[in-house]
């Protein structure tokens, strides 16, 4: 990686010093130090970032230009003054890096309480995100009743869902009533909407919504060739493995991090084409992109309600299934809602299989291309595994932008017209609407462009020929997977990261990603599973046997205190 060299820079770093000194320090119960976030002169960071090897990470700006932190943090900072460093740190080994049955016994056992495991998390949100040396711009907003919600819980007890008490945050596309729902977009910024159905199935089983976190904006169907995980609302998110080092991958770059950091117990994203992959990968959890129809859309800002989906995103297989299940249930407002074949409980009850047991294919190019992928494939095959090297067929997935430029170009006007409640302060009506709010104020609304956007207005494509487009693409990405997963009797492909996530996409087809590893730079990559439409409990115990074989994910150093 290139920075800039001479007398510049180190005046530079010298002055980046003197302004992280400048952090004022609060003592919580006189026994911890958290930082109360001021804002700070982020353009030494942006000048250090501005020779980087990929361009996507030359940052016009790191902070956000519309939030105050401290409109986040301060309501609950007297709350959170209530856990000292003492017992933070004895909470840590029973909560960080444990997974959903681990915890829930801990709290049948009297070890600590719902609101305690709330606490811990606030606490490291505090922790990190008010620190400008470590804030990874991640968290946006905090639900204010979440302690109280908290309080009134009593231990799981048998029947309960094991989602019950567990702290969830939600990508800012995801309606959560009581906080704004915003897509990143200055646009949507008192977007007062309600819940989204998946939320409600998530409330109904005694989840707890901890808050919500940043994205890239328009879920990266935005600026074209622009930062990953940046948003109007919330600034550039950053990867806890490496800040202004790695991408976060997108676009649900929060949930991805806020999992990875430790922030949370699980995070829900939404996928379009490699927005679950991209930065689950990047950041080394487990996110799965279910097959379209599994889980609601409804009460989700939209770019295609053919290939939108929400999915979990978690620390370890197990919490992944347990998520999946709980925000399960057929909705009928939803065009894409299926009657599925599995139930929620079939996914709780998934257990890894014997590596003797599967059969899964491996592509070729992928063994010749990356070391670490290859070198995964071995061991499996040493330890038992059906490894079947596969050449897919070639396919072209032509007209893939159409479909989402047609389908956000009908699917927005229907959400706001469905979902915003506070239509006197959210005036944008359609994507024409948006391009001219964002086109008065572009420095501040859009200082990367707007030409995806801007690219829907010019996109003449009709309904005809978009139902060709949509039929020819699910076909021809179909046969890419079919061909070796039928032909060679397959239980699942493996592929890397999101490298087939548009494949995915048009196919229709569940993917699953989990830690694979990292780069000799400390940048993470995953190990990605594609199946068959419904596919998913077979997925995760496919995903769960990798997982304990490859026990690859570690926490990021800077973020396991």
């Amino acid at each position: 990686m290139k920075y800039a060299t001479g007398c510049s820079v180190v005046l530079a770093a010298i002055f980046f010093s003197f302004l992280q000194s400048c952090n004022q320090k609060k003592s919580i119960n006189n026994s911890a130090e958290v930082t109360l976030w001021q804002p700070y002169d982020d353009s030494i960071e942006v000048v250090a970032n501005a020779e980087h090897e990929n361009p996507r990470m030359r940052y016009k700006l790191i902070q956000s230009k519309v939030l105050d932190k401290n409109d986040v943090f301060n309501p609950l900072y007297e709350e959170v003054d209530k856990l000292t460093t003492t017992r933070y740190e004895a909470l840590k080994p029973m909560i960080l890096e444990q997974d959903i049955p681990s915890i829930q016994a801990s709290i049948k056992e009297g070890k600590f309480t719902y609101e305690e495991l709330v606490l811990f998390y606030l606490y490291r949100i505090y922790k990190y995100e008010l620190d400008n040396s470590t804030t990874l711009n991640t968290v946006i907003a905090l639900n204010k009743e979440v302690l109280e919600q908290a309080r009134n819980l009593k231990p799981n007890a048998d029947g309960e869902h094991p989602i019950y008490g567990m702290p969830i945050l939600l990508k800012d596309n995801i309606g959560f009533k009581g906080l704004p729902t915003t897509a990143g977009a200055i646009a949507l910024k008192e977007n007062f909407a309600g819940d989204a159905f998946i939320v409600k199935q998530l409330k109904e089983k005694g989840a707890l919504i901890l808050g919500k976190v940043n994205l890239s904006e328009w879920a990266y169907f935005f600026c074209d060739g622009c930062p990953v995980g940046y948003s109007a609302i919330g600034g550039q998110t950053l990867n806890p493995y490496g800040r202004r080092i790695f991408e976060t991958g997108g676009s649900s770059a929060g949930s991805g991090t806020a999992i990875a950091a430790g922030y949370a117990v699980a995070a829900v994203g939404t996928e379009t084409s490699g927005s679950i992959l991209s930065p689950s990968s990047q950041n080394s959890v487990v996110g799965l992109k279910p097959t379209i129809g599994v889980l609601s859309r409804t009460g989700i800002v939209p770019i295609s309600s053919t290939l939108d989906t929400p999915g979990p995103m978690t620390r370890n297989v197990t919490d992944n299934g347990i998520v999946l299940s709980a925000m399960m249930g057929y909705d009928s407002k939803d065009s894409k809602a299926k009657e599925i074949v599995f139930s929620g409980t079939q996914v709780l009850e998934t257990e890894a299989a014997p590596l003797q047991h599967l059969r899964i294919g491996a592509i070729t190019a992928l063994i010749n291309q990356d070391s670490i992928y290859a070198a995964r494939i071995e061991q499996l095959k040493s330890a038992g595994a059906k490894i079947i090297q596969i050449t897919p067929p070639e396919v072209q997935l032509n007209g893939f932008l159409s479909i989402l430029n047609i389908d956000m170009k009908h699917d927005l006007p229907a959400y706001i017209k469905a979902e915003v409640r506070t239509k006197d302060a959210v005036t944008i009506k359609n994507v024409e609407d948006v391009v001219a709010f964002n086109r008065e104020d572009t420095l501040v609304r859009m200082p990367y462009g707007q030409a995806r956007l801007e690219g829907i207005l010019v996109d003449s494509t009709t309904t005809e020929a978009l139902d060709d487009i949509k039929l020819n693409l699910q076909q021809e990405a179909r046969r890419y997977f079919d061909t070796s997963l039928d032909g060679q009797d397959l239980d699942a492909i493996l592929s890397i990261n999101n490298y087939h996530a548009g494949y995915a996409a048009v196919a229709k087809y569940p993917a699953l990603t989990l830690p694979m590893g990292y780069k000799t730079s400390g940048e993470p990559i995953g190990l990605t599973l594609i199946g068959q439409p419904l596919s998913e409990p077979q997925l995760l115990t496919i995903a769960k046997t990798l997982e304990a074989f490859m026990q690859a994910r570690l926490l990021p150093k800077a973020y396991s205190d």
